[in-house]
């Protein structure tokens, strides 16, 4: 081999490491953009109480919107809560709209495909809600009966493995639209998390409407965009702390009435 050869191959392969070091700079920038800037931008609901809502002062609150500012606390930077739809929130992040998504998300392997995610920080489940006076066994009972269910949301994910394939799964876009199609009689079951059914069934004590069949548990992730691991590694510093300090369990009581219990990591 030449010398000019050698010169060529040694600068090519210079190049390439440069580059290199360049893209995974680009990979883990999410935390650098961030403390340079002193923001953070939070994607979160308004639309899902108690986690997400839009409070009388016109404000957001809720148990994910106190996580956001919490976690902005710890990081000493400002906080931009970005409001978000069960069918927006990963788009969003992926788009960097979002540095993070706490928006009651739910972990899957489809999920976890596509983008990336903390240790828990508050606990949640879904299930099948229904009149009182409409018996429900099984999951076999929803064949040929009616189910409103938000697209997108992990409780859609779920009714769709599970429920017989007569079922009729209307989809809507977003809780507020999916509760008002149940509550209005347009289906005989809704298929939601326990904080919306909650607040549903306080709202409209008339319509009789209890829990009939358990979809999923489902511990509420942060969601990271994929290759950001030293803000995730960061983040899941702050939940171990505020963990331990008992900080995670107080915002649960505040707007669960129960602690956040043993939450995987």
């Amino acid at each position: 081999m030449t010398l000019n050869k050698r010169n060529f191959l040694a600068s090519t392969l210079a190049l390439a490491a440069a580059l290199g070091g360049l893209g995974s700079a680009h990979a883990q920038s999410a935390l650098d953009g961030v403390m340079k800037g002193k923001l953070i931008k939070i994607a979160v609901p308004t639309d899902f109480p108690p986690y997400g809502f839009v409070g009388i002062d016109l404000k957001p609150q809720g148990l994910d919107v106190d996580t956001a500012n919490l976690i902005a606390a710890k990081l000493g930077v400002k906080v931009e809560l970005v409001p978000v739809t069960s069918a927006n929130r990963i788009p969003y992040l992926q788009t960097k709209k979002a540095d993070l998504v706490i928006s009651t998300l739910g972990k899957n392997p489809e999920r976890e495909k596509v983008i990336d995610f903390t240790a828990a920080y508050s606990p949640f489940f879904q299930a099948v809600y229904g009149p009182k006076g409409t018996a429900l066994a099984d999951f076999n009972g929803l064949g040929g009966k009616s189910v409103a269910v938000t697209r997108g949301a992990i409780e859609d994910q779920e009714l769709t493995k599970i429920a017989p394939a007569n079922t009729d799964i209307k989809r809507f876009e977003d809780n507020n639209a999916t509760v008002s199609a149940f509550v209005s009689g347009q289906t005989q079951f809704i298929a939601t998390g326990v904080s919306v059914a909650d607040n549903m069934i306080k709202r409209n004590p008339a319509l009789g409407a209890e829990y009939k069949l358990l979809l999923k548990d489902s511990p509420n992730f942060i969601g990271v965009a994929k290759g950001e691991d030293a803000l995730r590694t960061k983040v899941n510093e702050i939940i171990a702390s505020a963990k331990k300090a008992g900080e995670l369990d107080a915002m649960a009581k505040k707007w669960l009435g129960r602690p956040a219990g043993n939450l995987p990591e």
